[in-house]
């Protein structure tokens, strides 16, 4: 079967390796294209991620659709080729605007979705409930983008033509779809078990950049985080601006721009003893990734009075649900920041 799998970001193409390592697919059969963003620090991950899928024997194509509106005309007519005969569809975000208006046109007999990080409870959650495929933290959609949204939503419904799969850490489980449970297995056997410092690592998340969670607020956990549990180093999402990282410098902890997924990069440099995150991706992926070494997941709630007046009215709600889960799944520790 002729597949093509078309990801934005560097975990999505994690997932696509993952799910082509799972499935044991034919990868002369599979082709992966990336529809680039404008984010430096996701580019840079991304260029690094493709490097490790070629050396793997992948087949991958770099596609530059934001950079203006000659290159978006440019990307579209090589997409009509790369996807002419495709039997199945690999998407990383269901939520994309590009990948929505491929949904709503493709005739593929079957789409599988990767996971995008933690949007793939958000998925799970409209897919249920037949709605139309919005990110949670979006305040404002456009009448235009709202029908691809819905028509996209349609295309993968319960009851189409289209075989729907999933291929997920996520607890998620809808009725009538094949739920694929991803080990990370194929990142274990690709990269030794790394050295575990004694000092812990914090992992950020871009909450404050995306006007969900106030500045101010973080970085007193972040402080507080620091302090409890000796940590050393910050491994910053690829989200998170310079000026916000300078202050987190300033608090003494060496601060790292990862130029891989954490989920390859905690495989290939020594890792702390000890992870501490908020609520983020990472505690559903790396309690997998790590299972073979003596590294342990912490995870630290969001407080009611870190979210901003801009934060969408069910934040709480889903990024509760988001660390809740992690506990359940892994037996995680909490602590208070």
């Amino acid at each position: 079967m002729r597949s093509v799998a078309l990801v934005e970001s560097p975990a999505q193409l994690v997932n696509v390796l993952e799910w082509a390592h799972h499935t044991a697919v034919d990868l002369s059969q599979l082709t992966t294209v990336v529809l680039a963003p404008r984010n430096e620090m996701t580019r840079l991950q991304l260029r690094r991620t493709t490097e490790l899928a070629t050396a793997a024997g992948h087949r991958v194509h770099w596609h530059e659709p934001r950079r203006d509106a000659a290159s978006s005309v440019v990307t579209a007519a090589s997409l009509a080729g790369e996807l002419r005969g495709a039997q199945r569809l690999i998407v990383g975000d269901p939520f994309s605007g590009i990948i929505q208006l491929v949904l709503g046109v493709l005739p593929v007999s079957e789409v599988v979705v990767v996971d995008d990080g933690t949007a793939t409870l958000e998925f799970a959650r409209l897919w249920t409930a037949g709605s139309s495929l919005v990110r949670w933290h979006s305040t404002s959609l456009g009448l235009r983008r709202r029908h691809v949204a819905a028509l996209a939503a349609r295309r993968i419904a319960a009851g189409s033509r289209c075989r729907l799969s999933v291929f997920t850490v996520m607890p998620v489980q809808l009725q009538g779809v094949e739920v694929i449970r991803n080990r990370f297995s194929w990142v274990r056997s690709r990269f030794a078990a790394p050295e575990v410092k004694a000092e812990a690592d914090l992992v950020g998340t871009s909450l404050v950049e995306t006007g969900v969670v106030d500045e101010t607020h973080y970085l007193a956990g972040v402080r507080t985080l620091t302090e409890k549990h000796h940590v050393d180093r910050y491994f910053a999402h690829r989200k998170e601006t310079d000026a916000k990282l300078s202050k987190i410098a300033g608090l003494g902890l060496k601060v790292v721009r990862p130029d891989l997924p954490l989920e390859l990069l905690a495989r290939r440099t020594p890792v702390g003893r000890t992870l501490v995150s908020f609520p983020s991706t990472v505690v559903h992926t790396l309690p997998l990734v790590l299972s073979d070494t003596e590294s342990r997941m912490v995870v630290c709630d969001i407080a009611d009075e870190w979210f901003t007046g801009r934060a969408p009215r069910h934040s709480e709600q889903f990024l509760g649900r988001v660390t809740t889960s992690a506990r359940d799944t892994y037996g995680l520790a909490a602590t208070a920041c």
